[in-house]
């Protein structure tokens, strides 16, 4: 071996000789010629490495500890006297009395002794009795006892949500119930929807809708889908906090899942949605709950359904007062019902109104729902009021329903035609009947031929049906369309075809054609010929005969006949005394402009200026602009 280095090392030094000449031989030949290396590599070291020791495989892991499950097996394994000592009077700092530690010693003693089964029922019976104290402290005794396998007691969902109740009524803060929530995980328990909302319940009760919102979306988020009870809850205290769309919107969801809504969140949602102005948000709502099995018995209480309709008939949203309606036939159907019986009448003001909404909103089903609540409320003891049948022959006028107006009207007059102590003004076409006369005159001619002939043909049926009331209706209507001839006609027909006497009204509204079409001088003698024949003029005759002499711009001649609607007893209207003063501005009539404002201030009328009307007369219209 020392004779291989020792050739080695000889070798080594010829080599870096022979690749390293001396500087005296060859100083010229390296000015010439620069050094060159063999390679441009750099040396490496070719020197033996150890090899590593291989590292020894993992060990593979230990089963499952079997006690999971329970947060308190290190306190109580092996050892069960450490739940006395950790929840008596041992470690607290505050003492303990002898009897709470006695009280405490058995009950840690008798949550020993039963298993989840026994619990259950131990807890059935004092959840009777309001023992919620007991409860929870024998439910947290019970979760640091073993069992009889020697293993910690482990809790289902059940026996943990009594414990949340407990807390619950022993008013515990949302809070503490959210902590104990998050706790049911060291158990490996799921929460399910009761155990929400029982913090749901505490949520109500602090009032935390923002908090009550997010659980709700957590529930839908995690797959607990909410029930019944978590819906009226949200609902409910967003009510109550006045959060309208967000309660709507759980709402929402609530109906479309079909859950069943309770009478008390209904009631809320009516009256917030009514305080709040949302009535047409409030329609759907009830619309909704009357299409689903499980809602359509909802139905609030009497004073709420009456507040119900004033609400919309002073908005003239007819669909909310149609199902305000139907609430209230439900409550009196009720009360026939019941025993003994409670006999539940609406208003019958109310049902004008309802009336007048139907009109103005061409809802016929809310004319016959208000009809029809009127009807039962009176149960055949009373005939409705004069107005209630002058709304209806309204509604049903506006609605284009001219042969149950008429039939309305018929009706009318059999219970206050002959009556005396009904003002014969109520049959008046030019004041309560006026809305049968517009629908009568709608369609020009062709309608009022088509009302002419059925009342002619009624006229011969069995029993007959004649009527100078209708047949007034049809001679102003034609008054109002300028038909002179077909309201003369008609004006015949009543005595001549229908075998009846014109009344007062007739004879105004044939004055009234007369007057129309300028006529003043037959219109004066339609005037006599009434006065002629004992039919007493009323006030409506003298201010027609008025109006025709105003149409032929003699303001003179309609002052004489003021003065003898005057000494007849009758008062002109302030609207007359106006257009007789305007036509003698027109005319320049300075004296019968100073005998209207003696009558105005006779009659203390405040007739005003007539400033903005006259300016209507002196605008120059040009077509530069």
């Amino acid at each position: 071996m020392a004779a291989k280095a020792a050739i080695l090392v000889r070798a080594h030094s010829i080599l870096r000789k022979t690749l390293k000449p001396s500087s005296s031989s060859s100083s010229a030949a390296a000015a010439a010629t620069p050094l060159r290396a063999i390679s441009t590599f750099p040396f490496l070291c070719q020197e033996p490495q150890l090899e590593e020791p291989p590292t020894p495989a993992a060990a593979p892991p230990l089963p499952p500890n079997p006690s999971t499950g329970s947060p308190f097996y290190q306190e109580n394994w092996r050892n069960p006297s450490a739940a006395a000592a950790a929840v008596g009077g041992a470690s607290s700092l505050v003492p303990v009395s002898s009897a709470a530690a006695a009280t405490s010693s058995r009950m840690m003693a008798f949550s020993q002794t039963l298993d989840g089964a026994n619990l259950m029922d131990v807890f059935a019976e004092w959840m009777t009795s309001q023992r919620w104290s007991e409860l929870k402290q024998l439910f947290e005794f019970w979760i640091r006892s073993l069992d009889a396998s020697g293993k910690p007691n482990k809790p289902d969902v059940h026996l943990y949500n009594h414990y949340l109740r407990a807390n619950l009524m022993l008013d515990a803060n949302p809070g503490e119930l959210l902590d104990l929530v998050a706790q049911m995980q060291e158990y490996q328990i799921a929460p399910n929807t009761a155990s929400y909302n029982l913090v749901l319940k505490a949520m109500y009760q602090a009032r935390e809708g923002e908090a009550a919102e997010k659980l709700i979306d957590r529930m839908l988020q995690t797959g607990t889908l909410p029930d019944d009870e978590s819906y009226n809850l949200v609902i409910g205290l967003l009510l109550l906090l006045n959060k309208i769309d967000s309660a709507l919107k759980y709402l929402d969801l609530a109906l479309k899942s079909g859950f069943m809504m309770s009478s008390s969140v209904f009631e809320d949602c009516i009256r917030s949605c009514v305080t709040a102005g949302r009535l047409d948000a409030l329609s759907s709502i009830i619309e909704r709950c009357k299409t689903t099995d499980q809602n359509k018995a909802l139905c609030p209480n009497w004073y709420l359904c009456n507040y119900t309709a004033d609400a919309a008939l002073q908005t003239d949203n007819g669909k909310l007062a149609f199902f305000a309606l139907q609430f209230l036939v439900r409550w009196i159907a009720r009360g026939k019902n019941a025993s003994p019986p409670v006999l539940l009448s609406v208003d019958e003001g109310l049902v004008i109104s309802a009336l007048g909404t139907a009109g103005r909103t061409y809802n016929t089903t809310l004319v016959d729902a208000a009809w029809s609540i009127l009807r039962g409320s009176l149960r055949k003891k009373k005939a409705a009021n004069p107005e209630t049948y002058l709304a209806k022959i309204y509604a049903h006028a506006s609605l284009g329903q001219l042969q149950r107006a008429f039939s309305t009207l018929n009706e009318f007059e059999n219970v206050y035609g002959n009556s005396g102590e009904v003002d014969q003004e109520l049959f008046s076409p030019f004041t309560s009947l006026y809305p049968l006369v517009v629908a009568c005159c709608k369609n020009g001619f062709s309608t009022l031929d088509s009302v002419y002939v059925q009342l002619e043909n009624l006229s011969h049926a069995d029993p007959p049906y004649r009527s100078v009331a209708a047949l007034n209706c049809v001679i102003l209507g034609c008054a109002n369309i300028w038909d002179l001839e077909r309201a003369y006609e008609t004006f015949e027909a009543i005595k001549e075809k229908m075998e009846l006497t014109p009344d007062v009204h007739s004879y105004n509204a044939l004055m009234c054609a007369f007057g129309k079409l300028k006529k003043t001088a037959e219109a004066s003698n339609v005037f006599g010929h009434m006065v002629s024949v004992g039919v007493k003029p009323n006030a409506m005759s003298y201010s027609l005969l008025v109006d025709a002499h105003l149409v032929n711009r003699d303001p003179k001649a309609s002052l004489a006949v003021i003065d003898e609607m005057v000494e007849a007893g009758f008062t002109p209207s302030k609207e007359t005394l106006r257009k007789v003063r305007r036509r003698c501005s027109r005319e320049s009539d300075f004296d019968s402009d100073e005998r209207v404002q003696s009558l105005a201030q006779k009659f203390k009328y405040r007739m005003g200026g007539e400033n903005r009307r006259e300016m209507l007369y002196e605008l120059q219209y040009s077509a530069d602009y």
